[in-house]
Formats: C-alpha cells, structure tokens, sequence
C-alpha cells in the first residue's frame, strides 16, 4: 500500500519545487502522472518542464499524444495511461483512497500562500486518512524540508 505525501509550498513556487520531486521519483525508477484540473496549465507545466534549469532534461509529454503509454511523466486531467507508480497532484486535482492504496506514492503539492488551496489540501488530508491511507505533511517554511506531521495506515 502506498502513501501520499503533501508538500506545502510557501518558499519556492510549483515550477521550481516540481522538477525537483519529479527528478527525484525518476531517480527511483518510477514513471510519473502530474495530474492537474485544468489543461491550460498542464500545457504551462509542460512548457516549463521542456525550459528546464541549465544542461537538465525531464523527459515527459502531455496526455493526448501518440506515445503516452510510453513515457516515463505524463501530464493529464485524468487517469494516465503511462501506468505510473506515482501521482503528483497540483493545482487541488483529485485523487481517491483506491489509487493511494494501488500507487508507491501519490505527492499533492499546494501553494501555501493561497488560502483557498491550503483549505481544498486539509480537506484532501482528512478524506485520505479517514479512509485509512498513509500520510506524511512536509512544509518548507524554514527554508528546508521538514516533515511536520504523519499519519500511518490503518
């Protein structure tokens, strides 16, 4: 079973913090859906992912391609079809207890400074771990990761 891990984003913005967890799940042999509500923003996420940081490369695509069973991140509003072991949420995209439990990990990143995202993460928090998923809380407000609060499963 797996868990989900929600990152508090009030140091560095979504575009910064993303590649970062994205190289990260990579490193560990995983394929990956960044799952988002809206498709215009997926396309912004696409395009700063292809922008990278310097000689860095994050091989990904965007859901509706002719290859995306094969890639190694897709971004999609829905189910993937790269059959990930890790879902990252953002932007407040849904996910269920059933894919926690099917997934290694599922990250909801939020922006901290927007009140109504940090509401929509309580609420993602207390569904999930109402329903018996693991949880861990990171926050990034001293500067660094720290893991704040954790909730086993049941």
């Amino acid at each position: 079973m797996g868990a989900v891990y929600f990152y508090h984003l009030t140091q560095k913005p979504l575009q910064a913090t993303l590649p970062v967890l994205l190289e990260k799940a990579r490193a560990a042999g995983w394929r990956i859906a960044v799952r988002g509500p809206d498709e215009g923003r997926l396309g912004w996420l696409d395009d700063v992912l292809w922008m990278g940081a310097g000689e860095s490369f994050l091989a990904h695509g965007l859901a509706g391609g002719p290859h995306d069973a094969l890639q190694p991140v897709l971004l999609t509003t829905g189910p993937a079809a790269n059959g990930p072991h890790c879902v990252m949420c953002v932007d407040g995209a849904e996910v269920t207890p059933k894919e926690v439990g099917d997934l290694e990990r599922v990250c909801i990143l939020f922006d901290g400074t927007d009140p109504d995202a940090v509401q929509t993460a309580r609420g993602q928090w207390k569904t999930l771990t109402d329903a018996g998923c693991a949880a861990q809380y990171w926050s990034e407000e001293t500067g660094r990761w720290e893991k704040k609060a954790e909730s086993k499963s049941e």
